[in-house]
Protein backbone atom coordinates (compact mmCIF):
# COMPACT_ATOMS: atom_id res chain seq x y z
CA UNK A 1 0.00 0.00 0.00
CA UNK A 2 2.92 2.41 0.97
CA UNK A 3 4.00 1.87 -2.61
CA UNK A 4 0.77 2.52 -4.66
CA UNK A 5 0.95 6.20 -2.50
CA UNK A 6 4.76 6.84 -3.31
CA UNK A 7 5.67 9.07 -6.08
CA UNK A 8 7.22 6.60 -8.02
CA UNK A 9 3.95 4.97 -8.54
CA UNK A 10 2.13 7.34 -9.57
CA UNK A 11 4.93 8.74 -11.91
CA UNK A 12 4.64 5.52 -13.31
CA UNK A 13 1.06 5.57 -14.00
CA UNK A 14 1.60 9.13 -15.88
CA UNK A 15 4.08 7.82 -18.14
CA UNK A 16 1.86 5.06 -19.04
CA UNK A 17 -1.12 6.96 -19.64
CA UNK A 18 1.11 9.64 -21.57
CA UNK A 19 2.67 7.18 -23.66
CA UNK A 20 -0.63 6.07 -24.67
CA UNK A 21 -1.83 9.12 -25.37
CA UNK A 22 1.22 9.12 -28.00
CA UNK A 23 0.37 6.19 -29.71
CA UNK A 24 -3.21 6.37 -29.83
CA UNK A 25 -2.75 10.50 -31.45
CA UNK A 26 0.36 10.46 -32.59
CA UNK A 27 1.44 7.39 -34.05
CA UNK A 28 0.55 3.46 -34.05
CA UNK A 29 3.22 0.55 -33.82
CA UNK A 30 3.83 -1.79 -36.45
CA UNK A 31 5.41 -4.55 -36.63
CA UNK A 32 8.07 -3.28 -33.85
CA UNK A 33 8.06 0.25 -36.06
CA UNK A 34 6.61 3.30 -34.14
CA UNK A 35 5.10 5.41 -36.62
CA UNK A 36 3.92 8.96 -36.18
CA UNK A 37 3.19 11.72 -38.66
CA UNK A 38 4.07 9.56 -41.22
CA UNK A 39 4.28 11.03 -44.87
CA UNK A 40 1.25 8.99 -46.19
CA UNK A 41 -2.18 8.36 -44.46
CA UNK A 42 -1.13 5.78 -41.47
CA UNK A 43 -4.55 3.73 -42.23
CA UNK A 44 -3.46 2.72 -45.35
CA UNK A 45 -0.23 0.99 -43.96
CA UNK A 46 -0.73 -2.69 -43.74
CA UNK A 47 0.62 -5.73 -42.45
CA UNK A 48 1.85 -8.23 -45.15
CA UNK A 49 2.17 -10.93 -43.00
CA UNK A 50 5.74 -11.80 -42.06
CA UNK A 51 7.32 -9.97 -39.11
CA UNK A 52 10.21 -7.84 -39.47
CA UNK A 53 13.03 -9.64 -41.27
CA UNK A 54 10.65 -12.21 -41.54
CA UNK A 55 11.75 -12.03 -45.48
CA UNK A 56 15.63 -11.89 -44.75
CA UNK A 57 17.69 -9.34 -46.64
CA UNK A 58 20.84 -10.49 -48.56
CA UNK A 59 23.39 -8.45 -46.71
CA UNK A 60 26.68 -10.65 -48.50
CA UNK A 61 25.68 -11.58 -51.57
CA UNK A 62 27.61 -13.91 -53.56
CA UNK A 63 27.75 -14.33 -57.43
CA UNK A 64 28.42 -17.41 -60.06
CA UNK A 65 29.64 -16.27 -63.29
CA UNK A 66 26.82 -16.57 -66.51
CA UNK A 67 28.27 -19.60 -68.26
CA UNK A 68 28.79 -21.74 -64.80
CA UNK A 69 24.91 -21.19 -64.33
CA UNK A 70 22.77 -23.52 -65.37
CA UNK A 71 19.90 -23.36 -63.12
CA UNK A 72 17.49 -21.03 -64.66
CA UNK A 73 15.61 -21.68 -67.72
CA UNK A 74 16.31 -19.26 -70.79
CA UNK A 75 12.56 -17.86 -70.31
CA UNK A 76 13.56 -17.37 -66.41
CA UNK A 77 13.11 -13.12 -65.02
CA UNK A 78 16.24 -11.55 -63.56
CA UNK A 79 16.56 -8.02 -62.77
CA UNK A 80 19.45 -6.71 -64.49
CA UNK A 81 22.21 -4.21 -63.30
CA UNK A 82 24.96 -2.74 -66.32
CA UNK A 83 26.06 0.18 -63.73
CA UNK A 84 30.06 1.38 -63.04
CA UNK A 85 31.51 -1.22 -65.03
CA UNK A 86 29.51 -4.41 -63.62
CA UNK A 87 27.18 -6.32 -65.51
CA UNK A 88 25.08 -8.09 -63.07
CA UNK A 89 21.41 -10.63 -62.78
CA UNK A 90 19.55 -10.92 -60.03
CA UNK A 91 16.94 -13.75 -60.57
CA UNK A 92 13.64 -13.18 -59.40
CA UNK A 93 13.30 -17.17 -58.37
CA UNK A 94 15.80 -15.47 -55.52
CA UNK A 95 14.19 -12.30 -54.97
CA UNK A 96 10.81 -13.53 -54.57
CA UNK A 97 12.22 -14.88 -51.10
CA UNK A 98 14.47 -11.73 -50.30
CA UNK A 99 13.20 -8.66 -51.85
CA UNK A 100 16.59 -6.77 -51.05
CA UNK A 101 20.26 -7.68 -51.26
CA UNK A 102 22.12 -4.88 -50.27
CA UNK A 103 25.14 -5.00 -52.87
CA UNK A 104 28.28 -2.98 -53.71
CA UNK A 105 29.88 -2.27 -56.85
CA UNK A 106 33.48 -0.90 -57.29
CA UNK A 107 33.51 0.23 -53.92
CA UNK A 108 29.86 2.09 -54.54
CA UNK A 109 27.15 0.43 -52.21
CA UNK A 110 24.18 -0.21 -54.26
CA UNK A 111 20.66 -1.54 -52.88
CA UNK A 112 18.26 -3.63 -55.19
CA UNK A 113 15.13 -4.27 -54.56
CA UNK A 114 12.07 -5.98 -55.34
CA UNK A 115 8.39 -6.93 -54.34
CA UNK A 116 6.50 -9.94 -55.84
CA UNK A 117 3.20 -7.95 -54.97
CA UNK A 118 4.16 -5.31 -57.59
CA UNK A 119 6.64 -6.72 -59.94
CA UNK A 120 8.30 -4.04 -59.06
CA UNK A 121 12.22 -4.24 -59.47
CA UNK A 122 14.24 -1.14 -58.64
CA UNK A 123 17.71 0.26 -57.62
CA UNK A 124 19.10 2.65 -55.31
CA UNK A 125 21.92 4.27 -54.11
CA UNK A 126 21.88 4.30 -50.26
CA UNK A 127 23.21 7.29 -49.58
CA UNK A 128 21.43 9.90 -47.34
CA UNK A 129 23.23 13.09 -45.91
CA UNK A 130 26.74 11.39 -46.41
CA UNK A 131 25.26 8.72 -44.42
CA UNK A 132 25.27 4.82 -45.98
CA UNK A 133 22.28 2.71 -45.09
CA UNK A 134 21.81 -1.05 -45.27
CA UNK A 135 18.19 -1.98 -45.57
CA UNK A 136 15.75 -4.76 -44.27
CA UNK A 137 12.08 -5.87 -45.29
CA UNK A 138 9.76 -4.57 -42.30
CA UNK A 139 7.16 -7.08 -43.65
CA UNK A 140 4.72 -4.18 -44.05
CA UNK A 141 2.78 -2.59 -47.42
CA UNK A 142 1.77 1.00 -48.57
CA UNK A 143 -0.44 -0.01 -52.02
CA UNK A 144 0.92 -3.50 -51.91
CA UNK A 145 4.16 -2.09 -52.56
CA UNK A 146 6.98 -3.54 -49.82
CA UNK A 147 8.20 -0.94 -47.12
CA UNK A 148 12.11 -1.22 -46.32
CA UNK A 149 13.50 -0.08 -43.25
CA UNK A 150 16.88 1.57 -43.02
CA UNK A 151 18.86 0.09 -40.28
CA UNK A 152 20.72 2.84 -39.33
CA UNK A 153 17.93 5.17 -38.01
CA UNK A 154 14.64 2.71 -38.53
CA UNK A 155 13.30 5.05 -41.13
CA UNK A 156 10.55 3.29 -43.32
CA UNK A 157 10.81 3.58 -46.89
CA UNK A 158 8.13 3.15 -49.88
CA UNK A 159 9.99 1.31 -52.63
CA UNK A 160 7.94 2.36 -55.27
CA UNK A 161 8.01 6.51 -53.85
CA UNK A 162 11.56 5.90 -53.56
CA UNK A 163 11.33 7.91 -50.39
CA UNK A 164 11.48 7.68 -46.85
CA UNK A 165 7.79 7.90 -45.50
CA UNK A 166 7.94 7.99 -41.51
CA UNK A 167 11.29 8.52 -39.04
CA UNK A 168 14.41 10.20 -38.71
CA UNK A 169 14.91 10.49 -42.46
CA UNK A 170 10.98 10.85 -43.12
CA UNK A 171 10.61 13.20 -46.54
CA UNK A 172 14.86 11.64 -47.97
CA UNK A 173 14.89 10.36 -51.48
CA UNK A 174 17.22 7.92 -52.58
CA UNK A 175 18.75 7.99 -55.60
CA UNK A 176 17.61 5.74 -58.27
CA UNK A 177 19.89 3.48 -60.79
CA UNK A 178 19.09 1.49 -63.54
CA UNK A 179 17.41 -2.18 -63.24
CA UNK A 180 15.82 -3.62 -65.76
CA UNK A 181 14.33 -6.70 -66.01
CA UNK A 182 14.93 -9.40 -69.03
CA UNK A 183 14.80 -12.97 -69.78
CA UNK A 184 18.11 -14.98 -68.61
CA UNK A 185 18.18 -16.32 -72.21
CA UNK A 186 18.68 -12.81 -73.44
CA UNK A 187 20.80 -11.39 -70.53
CA UNK A 188 23.08 -14.63 -70.59
CA UNK A 189 23.70 -14.22 -74.00
CA UNK A 190 24.62 -10.24 -74.18
CA UNK A 191 26.78 -10.95 -71.07
CA UNK A 192 28.27 -14.44 -71.19
CA UNK A 193 30.91 -13.39 -68.47
CA UNK A 194 28.44 -11.34 -66.45
CA UNK A 195 27.61 -12.18 -62.47
CA UNK A 196 24.44 -13.78 -61.42
CA UNK A 197 23.54 -13.47 -57.82
CA UNK A 198 24.18 -17.20 -55.76
CA UNK A 199 21.61 -19.63 -54.42
CA UNK A 200 24.10 -19.80 -51.87
CA UNK A 201 22.32 -16.76 -49.69
CA UNK A 202 22.71 -18.47 -46.17
CA UNK A 203 18.88 -18.86 -46.32
CA UNK A 204 16.96 -22.08 -46.77
CA UNK A 205 14.56 -21.61 -49.18
CA UNK A 206 13.39 -23.88 -52.08
CA UNK A 207 14.28 -21.01 -55.23
CA UNK A 208 12.83 -23.66 -57.62
CA UNK A 209 9.23 -22.48 -56.15
CA UNK A 210 7.63 -19.55 -57.39
CA UNK A 211 5.30 -18.49 -54.37
CA UNK A 212 3.64 -15.86 -56.40
CA UNK A 213 2.93 -17.70 -59.53
CA UNK A 214 -0.76 -17.84 -59.69
CA UNK A 215 -1.31 -14.34 -57.98
CA UNK A 216 0.80 -12.73 -60.76
CA UNK A 217 -1.85 -14.51 -63.29
CA UNK A 218 -4.99 -13.33 -61.11
CA UNK A 219 -6.75 -10.07 -61.58
CA UNK A 220 -7.33 -9.90 -57.59
CA UNK A 221 -5.63 -8.42 -55.31
CA UNK A 222 -4.54 -9.12 -51.61
CA UNK A 223 -4.26 -5.63 -50.11
CA UNK A 224 -5.49 -2.52 -50.82
CA UNK A 225 -4.70 0.34 -52.95
CA UNK A 226 -5.26 4.00 -52.90
CA UNK A 227 -5.93 4.44 -56.87
CA UNK A 228 -7.25 2.03 -59.23
CA UNK A 229 -7.76 1.44 -62.83
CA UNK A 230 -9.53 -0.89 -64.88
CA UNK A 231 -8.37 0.14 -68.14
CA UNK A 232 -5.76 -3.00 -68.04
CA UNK A 233 -5.35 -6.19 -66.35
CA UNK A 234 -4.24 -5.11 -63.23
CA UNK A 235 -1.28 -7.70 -63.79
CA UNK A 236 -0.36 -6.01 -67.25
CA UNK A 237 3.57 -5.07 -67.26
CA UNK A 238 4.16 -1.79 -67.67
CA UNK A 239 7.23 0.15 -68.27
CA UNK A 240 6.99 3.20 -66.39
CA UNK A 241 9.21 6.44 -66.63
CA UNK A 242 9.07 9.63 -64.45
CA UNK A 243 10.85 12.55 -65.39
CA UNK A 244 10.97 16.71 -63.77
CA UNK A 245 7.91 15.19 -61.84
CA UNK A 246 5.83 13.98 -64.68
CA UNK A 247 5.52 10.08 -65.19
CA UNK A 248 4.59 8.11 -68.04
CA UNK A 249 3.06 4.05 -68.86
CA UNK A 250 3.88 1.93 -71.69
CA UNK A 251 2.05 -0.65 -71.31
CA UNK A 252 3.19 -3.80 -72.97
CA UNK A 253 -0.47 -4.44 -74.48
CA UNK A 254 0.15 -1.34 -76.38
CA UNK A 255 4.01 -2.48 -77.11
CA UNK A 256 2.87 -5.50 -78.21
CA UNK A 257 0.23 -4.10 -81.53
CA UNK A 258 3.64 -2.68 -82.66
CA UNK A 259 6.00 -4.67 -85.72
CA UNK A 260 8.96 -3.08 -84.22
CA UNK A 261 10.78 -3.85 -81.17
CA UNK A 262 11.96 -0.89 -80.76
CA UNK A 263 9.86 2.50 -80.13
CA UNK A 264 10.58 6.02 -80.12
CA UNK A 265 8.99 8.41 -78.17
CA UNK A 266 9.45 12.03 -76.92
CA UNK A 267 8.57 12.77 -73.53
CA UNK A 268 9.31 16.04 -71.49
CA UNK A 269 11.20 17.07 -74.00
CA UNK A 270 13.64 14.10 -74.30
CA UNK A 271 13.52 11.85 -76.93
CA UNK A 272 13.50 7.64 -75.68
CA UNK A 273 14.05 5.07 -77.07
CA UNK A 274 12.07 1.95 -75.53
CA UNK A 275 13.37 -1.36 -76.63
CA UNK A 276 11.16 -4.50 -76.01
CA UNK A 277 10.24 -8.46 -75.79
CA UNK A 278 6.39 -7.79 -76.29
CA UNK A 279 6.55 -11.61 -75.32
CA UNK A 280 7.87 -11.52 -72.26
CA UNK A 281 7.47 -8.50 -71.29
CA UNK A 282 11.02 -7.46 -70.78
CA UNK A 283 12.38 -3.94 -71.65
CA UNK A 284 14.84 -0.99 -71.41
CA UNK A 285 14.85 2.96 -71.72
CA UNK A 286 18.03 4.90 -73.33
CA UNK A 287 18.61 8.11 -74.79
CA UNK A 288 19.07 8.36 -78.64
CA UNK A 289 22.40 8.27 -77.30
CA UNK A 290 22.14 5.02 -75.55
CA UNK A 291 22.48 6.26 -71.87
CA UNK A 292 20.17 4.49 -70.14
CA UNK A 293 16.66 6.20 -68.32
CA UNK A 294 15.96 4.43 -65.28
CA UNK A 295 12.48 2.60 -64.97
CA UNK A 296 10.23 0.54 -63.61
CA UNK A 297 9.18 -2.58 -64.87
CA UNK A 298 5.76 -3.06 -62.89
CA UNK A 299 2.39 -4.04 -62.72
CA UNK A 300 -0.04 -1.77 -63.92
CA UNK A 301 -2.50 -1.55 -61.02
CA UNK A 302 0.76 -0.55 -58.77
CA UNK A 303 2.08 2.15 -61.40
CA UNK A 304 -1.02 3.90 -61.18
CA UNK A 305 -2.03 3.35 -57.70
CA UNK A 306 1.28 5.76 -57.08
CA UNK A 307 0.74 7.31 -60.42
CA UNK A 308 -2.25 8.34 -60.55
CA UNK A 309 -1.65 11.25 -63.23
CA UNK A 310 0.20 9.03 -65.21
CA UNK A 311 0.40 9.41 -69.05
CA UNK A 312 -0.28 6.35 -70.64
CA UNK A 313 1.40 5.15 -74.09
CA UNK A 314 -1.05 3.99 -76.47
CA UNK A 315 -0.37 2.72 -79.91
CA UNK A 316 -1.79 4.24 -83.05
CA UNK A 317 -4.51 2.60 -85.00
CA UNK A 318 -3.51 0.96 -87.67
CA UNK A 319 -4.79 3.09 -90.84
CA UNK A 320 -8.04 1.37 -93.00
CA UNK A 321 -6.72 1.77 -96.87
CA UNK A 322 -10.11 1.72 -99.27
CA UNK A 323 -10.64 -0.78 -102.07
CA UNK A 324 -11.39 1.77 -104.87
CA UNK A 325 -13.90 0.23 -107.94
CA UNK A 326 -12.09 1.23 -111.33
Amino acid sequence: MAFLRSSRFWLFIMIVMLSAWVYRVHGQAYNGFFIADPLIPISEIHQGGPPRDGIPAIDSPQFDTARDTHWLSDDALVLTLDWNGAQRAYPLAIMNWHEVVNDSVGGQAIIVTYCPLCGSGMAFLPNVAGRELSFGVSGLLYNSDVLLYDRQTESLWSQLKSQAISGPLKGSVLQLIPLDLSTWGEWRERYPLGQVLSRNTGAKRDYSRNLYARYQQEAGLIFPVAFASRRYHPKERVLGVTIEGKSKAYPFAELAKGQEDVLLDQFQGLMLRIRYNAQARTGAITTLRGEAVPSVNAFWFAWYAFNPDTEVFTAPKPQKTRNRLR
